[in-house]
């Protein structure tokens, strides 16, 4: 039970997400079948046991080691205070399996939603959009799923386009520009291939968004024509 949770609340998210896809929890070794109020019951209370045990060992190893400094022994391992370049390395391979393990435990919480918005929105909004979707114990940053993705997909776990730069949103004057110089270099051309073009470009609206309308590109054309910017278009 240690194993499948860190805490009893991570427990029940775990089941959530189990039971959200259809499927139940059946423990092989213990009578847990979530299928069955019982069940249920049963995994909640061998998951508030499980909780307490580790609280129990946490607070015997704090009493043991308060009991050591108070004999005058210093805790921490002697060779990475050495700084023993093995040491450093096993300890930095075993961060990176738990590293691993944490996200190969939580990505199926996490990562169609990162897939249904990368790469068309920044790291930052996605982590917002997040939250603490699959990190219970904090909330998503920037850096940190950035670093979670790249890292899946280093092991082929997640697609390359994933981490494709997002779309740069150019200042409304830049749009004005490359408006202006798309309709400057064919007259005849229609409003809706001017969006659709933008779209090629990847370029996004004024408000963000990644689909251009007729009417849109319409009035920044209006703002580029009073600007005096269809006239240096043309010109060049």
């Amino acid at each position: 039970m240690d194993r499948l949770a860190r805490s009893l609340s991570h427990l029940l998210e775990v089941i959530e997400r189990v039971e959200a896809v259809g499927a139940h929890f059946k423990s092989l070794r213990d009578p847990i079948d979530t299928s069955t109020p019982q069940g249920k019951f049963a995994l909640q209370v061998l998951g508030a046991a499980a909780e307490l045990e580790r609280a129990l060992i946490r607070e015997r190893t704090k009493a043991g080691l308060r009991a050591a400094k108070a004999r005058g022994r210093v805790g921490g391992n002697p060779a990475l205070k050495r700084h023993d370049p093995e040491a450093i390395a096993q300890l930095s391979a075993i961060r990176d399996r738990r590293y691993m393990a944490d996200l190969l435990a939580s990505m199926a919480a996490w990562l169609p939603k990162v897939r249904a918005l990368r790469p068309t929105s920044s790291w930052g909004k996605v982590a917002n959009s997040l939250g603490r979707l699959g990190s219970p114990d904090r909330p998503w940053t920037a850096d940190r799923l950035s670093r979670a993705v790249r890292r899946l997909v280093a092991e082929g776990l997640a697609e390359p386009a994933l981490i494709d730069p997002a779309p740069r949103k150019p200042p409304k004057d830049d749009i004005l520009l490359v408006i202006a110089g798309i309709k400057g270099a064919d007259p005849e051309i229609s409003l809706r291939t001017i969006a659709a073009r933008l779209e090629d470009l990847r370029i996004r609206t004024p408000r963000g968004g990644t689909t251009w309308s007729a009417s849109s590109v319409k009035n920044l054309l209006d703002r580029a024509k009073e600007q005096g910017l269809m006239q240096e278009a043309e010109a060049t």
